[in-house]
């Protein structure tokens, strides 16, 4: 089975998360930027995800950890949680 690693920032609004990944494409440190500004938990830990399959994680997040291009930052992706900056670090 498809395995993936991948990490995230979780904001309440489209314009942040486009705000953000810009700042992110300018240069800025992904991890930094989680720890700053996520509302997740992982936000702690740079936004690390750890390993997971398909189906683990909601359908808009599978979509994009299981079929865009891994070390490039994706998103905004809108689900029930708000909006998400993914990046895919690994896929098997």
């Amino acid at each position: 089975m498809a395995q993936a690693s991948a990490r995230h920032i979780l904001v309440d609004s489209e314009a942040k998360c486009n705000q953000l990944k810009a700042e992110i494409e300018a240069g800025r440190d992904f991890a930094e930027v989680a720890r700053e500004y996520s509302s997740c938990p992982s936000g702690k830990q740079g936004g690390e995800l750890g390993t997971f399959g398909p189906g683990q994680m909601v359908p808009e997040f599978d979509k994009v950890v299981f079929e865009d291009e891994v070390g490039k930052v994706h998103g905004p992706v809108k689900t029930q949680f708000g909006y998400h900056l993914l990046e895919v670090t690994e896929r098997s």
